[in-house]
């Protein structure tokens, strides 16, 4: 077998990632660039200082999400639940609780559903172009969007004596009881 020669910086590049391999805090931001974090940052810094709307008012509530999908489409971001939340100045548990229909179900829950179903679609588009991580894209299904990984176990009865007539059966069935005599 031919030995291959590295480069040092190839080298260099082989032993980064062998220090990375096997450790899960360390590989998190693998892939971060230099201004990523700041760049996050600043993006989700954009609903810190907004003014509050009236969450009860449904046409307050729908024009702020959409603002909140505006400033998505001009940053070249990724909408998300949490960030809408955000915008929205509420919690993901008020916004569930909306989308759910427990609370303001005539008035806030098309509303959020529809919101809700966009951010479904770009993440279904993501993960059927891989434009995101598959585990990643599987932990939001299931966080975001109600997804869930299931097992349907089917339960046939087998009963050996259906094969028999009842005349036999009824034999079988007599003769394996022990007389109270033999015991």
């Amino acid at each position: 077998m031919a030995k291959t020669e590295l480069t040092q910086e190839q080298a260099t590049e082989v032993v980064k990632k062998k220090q990375l391999h096997g450790n899960a805090a360390a590989t998190v931001g693998a892939d971060a660039k230099p201004g990523d974090n700041s760049r996050f940052l600043r993006f989700a810094l954009e609903s810190w200082d907004l003014p509050p709307i009236d969450i009860s008012d449904p046409v307050q509530v729908r024009d702020r999400i959409g603002m909140y999908f505006k400033h998505c489409e001009e940053n070249d971001r990724k909408p998300q639940i949490v960030g809408m939340c955000n915008w929205l100045g509420i919690s993901r548990e008020t916004l569930n609780v909306w989308r759910n229909g427990e609370y303001r179900k005539d008035t806030h829950s098309d509303i959020v559903k529809k919101a809700c179903s966009l951010i479904e679609e770009q993440w279904a588009d993501y993960m059927t172009n891989g434009k995101i991580n598959p585990a990643s894209g599987i932990f939001l299904a299931k966080n975001w969007f109600g997804y869930r990984d299931t097992t349907d176990v089917v339960v046939t009865p087998q009963n050996p004596l259906d094969d028999l007539d009842a005349k036999e059966a009824r034999k079988r069935l007599t003769e394996s009881i022990p007389d109270s005599e033999d015991e």
